[in-house]
């Protein structure tokens, strides 16, 4: 094969991935706009455009790479979410839809319109610099222990413009400024050690650190539960993001702590994805 269409081109992709991908047509058309770097649009107009013998090398490479795992984000450098471009890596999760769940309910709060919100654990900062976007006149701080993931959130930031944003390198708390928080959000590690899923897709390629923790996947909520209290406005919101079968689990965490208002919310898939709670005494 040394000329293809647009159309060939993804068809022959297509049946490539089909063994190693459950999306393997829009994965064939992702990793073809960004070779092209084009528009989606381009293949519905142009399906019989030949694709010159380089670039056809060039997407046959990433089909390969694709074949055997990793992440399409990881290929193309970039993942959408909330209708924003972020900058990924391997340093940090990938983001996925399912975490808008918990941009959209945030959002939803009835929180000061100057208020003060910290996303822990921020990775590409995709929740915080979302926040950002969509309520300019909050100031929000994103943390993360990994010195590579804020370096990423930073380059996020840039990206996207957000003077709201503060990014730093901390251990959860531990290099937090201290002030009164209106609101804390965080889509921590609570994948179980053993679980079966750490075999299988994307997140083979994601950074053990930002997935597991132990406790059953609880230890990082706990603590993430007891030390918000210290960080919170009287009335203000806790929110974190959690496994669909541990929604029980965190709302009794969030109970033991002293938290009231608990509340659990489903994702898109109608899975249990996000509990928030109210700092009352």
């Amino acid at each position: 094969m040394t000329s293809l269409s647009n159309a060939q081109a993804i068809a022959w992709a297509t049946q490539r991935l089909n063994p190693f991908s459950d999306s393997p047509k829009l994965d064939a058309e992702v990793l073809l706009l960004h070779i092209l770097d084009k528009p989606r649009s381009y293949l519905f107009t142009w399906p019989e455009a030949q694709l010159p013998a380089p670039l056809y090398q060039q997407f046959k490479h990433l089909i390969d790479q694709r074949c055997i795992g990793i992440p399409v984000a990881h290929l193309t450098g970039e993942r959408e979410f909330w209708s924003l471009p972020f900058y990924v890596n391997s340093s940090t999760l990938i983001p996925r839809p399912d975490t808008e769940t918990l941009v959209e309910k945030a959002l939803a709060l009835d929180i000061p319109s100057n208020a003060k919100v910290l996303d822990l654990g921020t990775g590409t900062g995709a929740i915080v610099l979302s926040l950002a976007s969509e309520m300019p006149s909050w100031q929000l701080w994103g943390v993360d222990f990994s010195e590579d993931a804020v370096t990423l959130a930073k380059k996020n930031q840039q990206r996207l413009g957000m003077t709201n944003t503060t990014i730093v390198q901390s251990d959860w708390f531990s290099n937090v400024p201290t002030q009164a928080f209106d609101l804390i959000v965080s889509n921590p590690p609570y994948i179980e050690e053993d679980d079966i899923h750490l075999s299988q897709g994307d997140v083979r390629f994601e950074p053990l650190s930002a997935l597991v923790a132990p406790d059953n996947g609880y230890a990082d909520i706990r603590h993430i539960a007891k030390h918000a209290l210290e960080y919170l406005t009287l009335g203000g919101y806790l929110m974190v993001e959690h496994g669909f079968e541990q929604a029980e689990g965190v709302k009794e965490i969030f109970a033991q702590m002293g938290y009231g208002n608990i509340l659990t919310i489903k994702d898109m898939a109608g899975c249990d994805r996000v509990t928030l709670a109210q700092k009352l005494q």
